[in-house]
């Protein structure tokens, strides 16, 4: 519950912040806390009821999750190119640039803690998710560097950090698709 109230508040806060500087990494990246709120939820589901023995609901569980990590990749490349072609630019954000720090900080040791969880369990979907938070402290690291540099000047670093956010999002949920474990 404590890891659905914090993605809730970074969700917020992401989308808040990200709108009022106009950064598609920013809405990216706070778009995808609720995708790992999603996760969260698939695998609380999995572990309820009589599905905590069943290997259907692990196999169910584990596609759900990777679903929930393609579903950022097209809005984030769809909004990208819109940036674009319109010349939107960001612009810094002290919100973005807190909630980021934080995320960077605390999200790998949940990720790593889940993960670790997901091997005692036989899990996938639970280490999926686990890597979930992983990527998110790697997002969280790549958009605050993007907020940053976009302080001096470097406005291209906002949209090329969305798509790789994007990139890593496919490549992820293909991974967890196929039942492999995900790596960082």
């Amino acid at each position: 519950m404590i890891t659905l109230a914090w993605l809730g508040v970074e969700s917020t806060l992401g989308l808040a912040a990200g709108l009022a500087a106009h950064s598609v990494a920013l809405i990216g990246w706070g778009l995808s806390a609720l995708v790992e709120a999603a996760a969260s939820l698939i695998v609380v589901w999995r572990f309820t009821g009589a599905r905590t023995l069943s290997p259907s609901a692990e196999n169910t569980a584990r596609r759900a999750v990777a679903v929930s990590c393609w579903l950022l990749a097209p809005y984030l490349v769809v909004h990208v190119a819109h940036d674009l072609d319109a010349g939107h630019r960001a612009v810094p954000s002290v919100l973005g640039i807190v909630v980021t720090s934080f995320s960077l900080i605390s999200m790998p040791m949940l990720g790593m803690a889940k993960r670790r969880l997901g091997l005692r369990l036989a899990s996938a979907a639970t280490a999926g998710e686990g890597t979930q938070n992983l990527i998110c402290a790697a997002m969280a690291a790549g958009v605050l560097a993007g907020l940053w540099l976009n302080t001096v000047g470097w406005w291209w670093v906002d949209p090329a950090v969305a798509v790789a956010l994007a990139a890593v999002a496919v490549r992820e949920g293909s991974r967890a698709w196929r039942g492999h474990a995900c790596c960082h």
